[in-house]
């Protein structure tokens, strides 16, 4: 069976292209990764981003952010109390440790993270270096200037 690697394609959007997630899951790229825990990515700006995770039961030294390479990686650990718990007759709240990855693109850096009410926020900005913004270049009329106006010009 042939795979196809799309990470090439993410780098021209934000990152975060819900059109890339479906065809990864429909490669299998996701495959044996549950969709635990649940998350939303919402822009908050021209250039800002927000992923929200639910994480209720976690606490912040239960939860570790790491950004590298132009990935973003979530993970949280339950640690597990036998003697505090007691008789559990039902467990809905997952406790199960986790790891979310998330592909980044080109140029987008971790901002913050924040932990409330069981909602663990990470705040995304994608900043482009002064070089790789567009500029405008003036248009002259007339008589061919010479180099060495041109440098008289930009002195």
């Amino acid at each position: 069976m042939r795979t196809f690697d799309l990470s090439p394609l993410y780098r021209s959007t934000v990152g975060f292209d819900r059109l890339f997630s479906l065809l990864d899951q429909t490669a299998g790229v996701d495959a044996g990764v549950p969709g635990y825990p649940p998350y939303n990515i919402e822009r908050t700006g021209e250039n800002a981003y927000r992923i929200t995770m639910a994480v209720a039961g976690f606490g912040e030294s239960e939860l570790s952010i790491e950004s590298r390479e132009n990935a973003l990686t979530v993970k949280g650990e339950k640690k597990v109390d036998e003697a505090k718990n007691g008789d559990v007759l039902y467990r809905g709240i997952a406790g199960r440790s986790f790891e979310r990855r998330f592909q980044l693109a080109d140029h987008v850096e971790v901002k913050g993270a924040s932990l409330e009410n069981g909602l663990l926020h990470v705040d995304l900005v994608r900043e482009i270096p002064e070089a790789m913004k567009p500029r405008t270049i003036a248009i002259t009329t007339g008589k061919q200037s010479t180099p060495q106006q041109i440098e008289a010009k930009a002195a």
